[in-house]
């Protein structure tokens, strides 16, 4: 099947008529693989697709959008990348749907650092195709959103974050102020820290497993 993004799959152990969707975006620099390695510790019920970002780094190696340096050494990201990336991923969705008996109204993409960005910026600007996001170590960046976003309905919309308290990658203080820009919009978010760096902490994923079963 010839999709717009590489991925990996899991079918679902209990097959309904229309099975949910958990899609998992990774990080910056790795691939879909990563977060693919913890599939088999997901509930049964949903269709697990990893999905592989589409800027090449280097053998193995993807991005959503490249991250340059200027000459201080000052890091800033490709917002056009970005948000190319996120209309990618919304219409990969579709794509998903088409292809599998998916239920095209249950839909949670599951982020981690740069595919969590990625997350809350097609989630907010495609919120018919999501009705859920797990948003670890990343942070809501305006700039990649499609403008005008803040009319969207959100009604069916809702959060996990969580960010790691000596994440070295992303600071902690970015992470700190998703949680009140999203409920300005009205949207139900869960934010949890843990006392790791840029990573996943075992009880990181027993909470969002459990917010998952809510």
């Amino acid at each position: 099947m010839n999709l717009s993004l590489e991925y990996k799959i899991q079918e679902p152990k209990v097959i309904l008529d229309k099975n949910p969707l958990l899609l998992l975006l990774h990080g910056y620099g790795s691939n879909e693989a990563d977060l693919f390695s913890f599939a088999s510790e997901l509930p049964d019920n949903y269709y697990i697709i990893s999905a592989r970002a589409p800027y090449d780094l280097q053998y193995g190696a993807y991005a959503w959008y490249a991250i340059n340096f200027d000459a201080d050494q000052n890091k800033f990201s490709d917002n056009e990348q970005a948000k190319s990336s996120r209309d990618v991923i919304a219409n990969f969705i579709d794509e998903l749907v088409a292809n599998y008996p998916i239920d095209a109204n249950n839909v949670t993409l599951i982020g981690f650092s740069q595919g969590s960005i990625l997350s809350y910026a097609t989630a907010l600007s495609y919120p018919e195709k999501i009705q859920r996001v797990v948003a670890m170590s990343g942070y809501f960046n305006e700039e990649i959103i499609k403008e005008g976003f803040e009319n969207n309905n959100f009604k069916n919309l809702k959060f996990f974050a969580s960010h790691g308290t000596v994440d070295q990658v992303i600071p902690i203080e970015w992470a700190r102020k998703t949680p009140a820009i999203l409920e300005k919009l009205d949207i139900p978010i869960v934010y949890k820290e843990y006392p790791v760096g840029h990573g996943v902490a075992p009880q990181n994923f027993f909470d969002f497993k459990n917010w998952l079963a809510l």
